[in-house]
């Protein structure tokens, strides 16, 4: 298993691939993304063991959807049977690496509640009412630590699971290589980052202001219904710009 170091402007490059896959089969994208929402949003209704099923599950679905971005880049027709692709493929080891990400999610999340005086708490505790939240200055703490901590472990399950499933890897040498992978492509994923930020402040600000100004103001940046579709449609091309990433650094699964 050996790395590629590509150059540092493929990571925005990978961002305009992920939209030229979405473009490919936009109905078939979206179709499976929501499926899989719902999917969570069921789970969730389960106290505590919708969250483990769910975090378990997390890298063989992401196998899935790397599948439909693979079939998008052959001009395959997405059938919904890649979205459990993952499944098919190694799935014990999938299940493991699901297990790891569980643990270290939790983890993530028991030092937020540590250092959280409460006003985490409150923030979510407004939004879920529908109602603002008097002081969100001091969510910020718990907030930045978690970004900080979750970012280690994005690193490691960014390329482990098509890893396994796709090149026969075991979870901890997955695990291993995909953090190698992209620490030596830092320059890469710093111009990815850096263009994603962007993309997600800019165009829902750009998109929301222009769909604002021609209502008349009838509607409102705050309103729910307003923002939410932006962000929805965001997710199909960050998900084809992952298996951008993963094609150049690893090579394509024809190549694995």
């Amino acid at each position: 298993m050996q790395a590629r170091i590509v150059a540092a402007v493929r990571g925005v490059r990978w961002l305009a691939e992920g939209w030229r896959l979405f473009a490919a089969a936009p109905v078939a994208w979206l179709g499976m993304l929501g499926l899989y929402y719902l999917m969570v949003m069921l789970a969730s209704l389960v106290p505590f063991l919708g969250f483990v099923a769910v975090a378990v599950t997390t890298p063989a679905f992401s196998v899935g959807f790397m599948a439909i971005a693979r079939a998008a880049a052959s001009r395959a027709r997405p059938e919904l049977a890649l979205l459990f692709d993952g499944f098919r493929h190694q799935p014990r080891s999938q299940l493991v690496l699901g297990a790891v990400y569980f643990a270290l999610a939790g983890a993530v999340f028991a030092a937020m509640a540590f250092v959280d005086d409460g006003s985490l708490r409150a923030m979510l505790s407004a939004k879920r009412a529908g109602s603002e939240a008097a002081e969100v200055s001091g969510a910020l703490t718990p907030l930045a630590l978690g970004g900080a901590l979750y970012a280690p472990v994005m690193l490691l399950f960014w390329f482990a699971p098509l890893l396994v499933a796709w090149h026969g890897v075991t979870p901890v040498k997955a695990l291993f290589f995909s953090l190698a992978g992209c620490l030596m492509n830092w320059r890469a994923f710093l111009s990815y980052g850096a263009g994603a930020a962007a993309l997600i402040l800019a165009a829902p600000f750009l998109l929301v202001s222009l769909l604002v100004l021609v209502s008349g103001g009838g509607l409102s940046p705050k309103d729910p219904e307003v923002l939410l579709p932006f962000m929805l449609l965001l997710l199909p091309p960050f998900y084809g710009s992952f298996y951008a990433s993963y094609r150049d650094v690893f090579g394509s699964p024809k190549e694995a």
